[in-house]
């Protein structure tokens, strides 16, 4: 029992992965994206960080494009890789920069996001991903 508990088979990597990919990308989307889409939409002046310049409706569009429609390809393991991509960057802006002086508790949610992306983004979706379903040959 404990040797099949702590051996390194396929099947628990890919339910990790399965289990990574729905919890951040469901958290992602209704604690963080969904209010900032409800914000964007909500017919009021933005005020949102504008670290390189863009604008700050252009730099809420871009935030709300990677928590919440990256978020959704994530969680079904979709384009998983290329999705990641944006969720990086943004979690990297928010720890590094955004709330880069203000210490460790206001980073953690953003660096906890990040490892995870990171992690997912090294290891791939796994075996219960539509990109797994889809490149199936």
């Amino acid at each position: 029992m404990k040797k099949q508990l702590m051996s390194n088979k396929s099947w628990g990597i890919n339910l990790s992965m399965l289990l990574l990919r729905i919890t951040l990308g469901l958290t992602m989307i209704y604690l963080h994206g969904l209010p900032k889409l409800n914000t964007l939409f909500s017919g009021t002046q933005i005020k949102f960080a504008n670290p390189f310049g863009l604008g700050a409706m252009a730099s809420l569009s871009l935030v709300v494009f990677a928590e919440v429609i990256c978020s959704v390809l994530l969680v079904l393991g979709l384009l998983t890789r290329l999705s990641l991509l944006p969720l990086i960057f943004t979690m990297g802006v928010a720890v590094f920069i955004i709330h880069g002086g203000e210490g460790l508790r206001s980073q953690e949610s953003a660096i906890i996001y990040l490892v995870g992306y990171l992690v997912l983004f090294l290891q791939g979706s796994g075996k219960y991903s539509l990109d797994r379903l889809l490149l199936r040959k």
